[in-house]
């Protein structure tokens, strides 16, 4: 697996290294291992997926509390995803900046969401389906949002409509 550093301290772009032959590829996905030789967190508590019915379709920014702060790895196995990592750590040198990547099913990238960071994407197409890695257990007493299109992190979404949740819609702004 190729891991490529992105604008967020500790965020990585991960590319699978397929072993191709003549009924297609076979790649590995995760491997504790390699992420650890990298330095990154390689518990996984939880597997969950979420299929996006529309286009436009926005999840996020969320996040959870320490000390049930998370790592995700989000693949896109179905249509295509513009997905954010949003650094929200202080002490962090990309504290407040954010990095985005494109993940499809047919580029097969996956994207490593350090602790500490909120995490959304908006869907690219109809019937859109993203996967996630989690190093936590789902805590809602330690879940959080920040407002997807708020000033303070000048994130530039895709044009047209946006599909959100109320609870998404009514995030706060950021407040240090």
């Amino acid at each position: 697996m190729i891991f490529r550093p992105l604008e967020v301290s500790g965020a990585f772009l991960l590319e699978p290294e397929p072993a191709r032959d003549e009924r297609g590829f076979f790649a590995r996905l995760w491997c504790q291992r390699e992420f650890e030789e990298h330095g990154l967190l390689a518990r996984i508590v939880q597997c969950s997926q979420s299929f996006n019915r529309r286009k436009g379709t926005l999840r996020g920014l969320h996040y959870q509390l320490a000390p049930h702060a998370e790592v995700k790895v989000v693949l896109c196995t179905k249509g295509a995803i513009y997905d954010v990592i949003l650094d929200l750590r202080p002490a962090s040198p990309t504290f407040k900046k954010h990095a985005v990547v494109t993940l499809t099913a047919e580029n097969r990238l996956m994207a490593y969401v350090p602790e500490g960071c909120a995490h959304g994407f908006q869907t690219l197409e109809d019937g859109t389906e993203a996967f996630y890695l989690i190093s936590e257990f789902y805590r809602p007493d330690h879940s959080r949002g920040v407002r997807w299109n708020d000033p303070a992190f000048n994130i530039s979404w895709p044009p047209g409509e946006k599909i959100l949740t109320e609870r998404d819609r009514s995030c706060p702004d950021f407040c240090p």
